[in-house]
């Protein structure tokens, strides 16, 4: 509640920024305890900025028996406004409809009053704050609302259901920084681990852990509603909000029903975020067309009035757990509806391990399969269509783990390519960019193109763009640096990184050459009564082959190669990833470069056979076929967008062709002795 107290006497002036807000008068009492108005003949200046701090509540918020200040910037600025506004000659002026004329006391009055407002005492531990059920859906986290992420970004304690999905729970406190101690606790910890490592013999750091957050986050497992209101009553202690994230839609669940019951009886404040239910959303992810007219229920419970549920209108939408499955058939068996009636029973809905199994009331009590978490069976009409709406499960890549070993900055594009098509990709950086040992080679080519030395800059990747910005800037020149230079750029990526710099690169290979030899091959020749100057810059990787050098040069260019970074090899993934490449546990890899290639057999191991093997052009797959590797795909045009599409019309082909390599084989786990 924002309370300002009258200013002065018998007036009460509303503070600017802040109209329509709520305000409470309060007893103001001078120092003196004689609860009389302030003026000059009864106090002194001191005495009197002691009184404004006394009439300014502020952030007015109940603590304890009282109230307390939570100032705040909102505040401070409040306060320097008083002073601005009211021109304080005298403090009799304060309050009053009259302006008085500056003295300059109003800076002096407006410092002390901030300096005495309690800055020490943390605004969240005084405001009452308020529990948010927020609705978490089905569990695919682009189906979020809109106020869901707005709700879940600004608050930093939440208590989570364990079926919430890691990749919703990743919104919580997404827009607070995070506090400086988790981060240096963090860094401790990890430096914590490459001391252990390099005890340990091991000749690389170990990988780096996730980064902090500022959430806060309790998972709960079919608590009691009691005991969840009780660990929320003891969040809300700790000061603000408290998100309870549940799994679909927070009223639609009887579960949770209770436990806004069990809230509102202890006497917390509470507020709803709706999400999107399962039993609603579920069956269109698998492809089963409810229509206008259906029954959905929570059959997880005791209380199932399976005589109703059975007369029900069809299709039925149950919300069901494996165990569930027997007591389903026999109840609906014995209130005799068919045999025969199709079932689907779908696990892990609208996520890209979603799976749907279809039998039928007869046999649903032997469903042969693994039915971890929250069930949707659906039963009756619509289901036997299932195959003609199928739009989720049937994507080319549905469901199939892809390795990405790129760097985490450059793998999200491809990321959300493959994720498009159903995959679910991994990423694992192979190649670390660093800068070169020596700069001096690069700090004389930025001093080149300053001075026209060069007719051509050729640049060949990204990284290659960002190292000579990176440079160019550090000597504190811009785009205009490149007046009279010609660029050339490898590829589409490498251009539109050119672009977003406010150059247009002058030459680009056709896209299915989009390479070093295409390059070559577009390059115009070297002719001295036209090129005053014949000289080419090509800023790269350390570990870059001679085509490119080999065939300007053969041109008639004369050709500076310049080390602009190095690509050093990243330190080994985890041993369960380790473990995944080596038996088969991905079910493709995508390969960008030739350093990727080396680098992830270098640190992890060579992908299991069964492993398809997607190259994004000539010179990767070379190298991978030198490594013994067997290269399944390669695009035309040599980008990750073309990589991943032809990654899929592969699979789809090899689908309809019956070819698809064999599942991977389940390790028999060895029984302890």
């Amino acid at each position: 509640m924002v309370a300002f107290d009258h200013i002065g006497c018998g007036s009460q002036w509303e503070p600017p920024g802040l109209t329509g807000r709520e305000f409470v008068r309060r007893p103001v009492t001078s120092p003196s305890g004689h609860g009389q108005c302030p003026s000059s003949t009864a106090a002194g200046p001191s005495d009197m900025h002691e009184s404004l701090m006394l009439i300014v509540v502020g952030w007015l918020v109940p603590s304890g028996d009282g109230y307390g200040f939570c100032p705040g910037q909102e505040l401070e600025k409040i306060l320097m406004t008083i002073a601005e506004k009211a021109e304080m000659a005298d403090t009799r002026g304060i309050g009053t409809s009259q302006v008085p004329e500056t003295t300059g006391v109003e800076t002096h009055v407006a410092r002390r009053l901030v300096s005495l407002v309690p800055h020490e005492v943390p605004c969240e531990e005084l405001i009452p704050g308020k529990v948010i059920f927020v609705g978490a859906g089905p569990g695919n986290p682009d189906l979020l609302t809109v106020r869901a992420r707005e709700v879940l970004g600004k608050t930093v304690r939440a208590v989570t259901d364990a079926q919430v999905l890691s990749s919703v729970r990743d919104f919580v406190a997404a827009e607070l920084p995070v506090p400086e101690d988790k981060l240096k606790a963090a860094e401790e910890e990890y430096e914590r681990l490459c001391a252990e490592a390099k005890e340990g013999g091991a000749r690389r750091k170990p990988p780096r852990p996730a980064p902090p957050t500022a959430a806060e986050i309790i998972e709960v497992d079919h608590a009691d509603p009691e005991e969840i209101a009780r660990i929320l009553a003891e969040q809300l202690a700790k000061g603000g909000d408290v998100i309870r994230l549940v799994t679909g839609n927070p009223l639609s669940s009887d579960s949770t029903l209770a436990e806004i019951t069990a809230v509102s009886e202890a006497g917390m404040s509470f507020q709803v975020v709706p999400g999107m239910s399962l039993p609603g959303t579920v069956p269109a992810f698998a492809g089963i067309a409810l229509g206008s007219t259906y029954t959905e229920t929570d059959v997880s419970g005791e209380d199932v009035d399976w005589d109703q549920l059975a007369s029900a209108p069809q299709p039925l939408v149950l919300q069901a757990r494996a165990e569930n499955l027997a007591t389903i058939a026999t109840e609906l068996k014995t209130r005799d509806l068919p045999l025969e009636l199709p079932v689907s029973v779908t696990v892990n809905g609208t996520t890209r391990m979603q799976r749907t199994y279809d039998t039928t009331l007869g046999a649903l009590a032997k469903l042969d399969a693994e039915l971890p978490g929250p069930l949707v069976v659906t039963l009756g009409e619509g289901v036997s269509d299932r195959e003609k709406y199928s739009w989720w499960e049937n994507r080319a890549l549905y469901g199939w783990r892809v390795l990405v070993p790129r760097a985490k900055p450059q793998a999200a594009a491809m990321s959300a390519r493959l994720a498009s098509h159903g995959a679910i990709p991994q990423e694992v950086p192979t190649i670390s960019v660093e800068p070169p040992r020596n700069p001096a080679q690069m700090e004389r080519a930025i001093k080149g193109i300053v001075e026209g030395r060069y007719q051509w800059v050729v640049l060949t990747s990204v990284n290659a763009v960002r190292a000579v910005w990176d440079m160019i800037t550090e000597f504190g020149l811009d785009s205009r640096s490149f007046a009279g230079v010609r660029i050339a750029a490898v590829g589409e990526k490498t251009a539109a990184e050119i672009r977003a710099l406010g150059i247009t690169p002058e030459l680009l290979p056709p896209r299915n050459r989009q390479n070093a030899q295409g390059i070559v091959d577009v390059f115009p020749e070297y002719i001295e009564e036209l090129d005053p100057v014949g000289r080419v810059l090509l800023p790269r990787a350390d570990i870059a082959t001679d085509v490119l050098v080999d065939g300007l040069v053969a041109l008639g260019w004369e050709v500076d190669d310049v080390v602009a970074y190095r690509t050093v090899r990243a330190a080994p993934p985890s041993a369960d990833i380790r473990d995944m490449i080596k038996t088969g546990g991905f079910d493709a890899v995508c390969f960008t470069s030739s350093s990727t290639v080396r680098n992830l057999v270098g640190i992890a191991g060579k992908p299991h056979p069964r492993t398809i093997i997607a190259c994004i052009g000539p010179m990767t797959a070379d190298t991978a076929r030198e490594l013994g590797l067997r290269v399944d795909v390669m695009p035309e045009i040599a980008e990750v967008p073309d990589l991943v599409d032809a990654l899929a019309d592969h699979v789809a082909d090899l689908r309809a062709k019956g070819e698809l390599p064999p599942p991977r084989k389940k390790r028999r786990r060895r029984k302890a002795s």
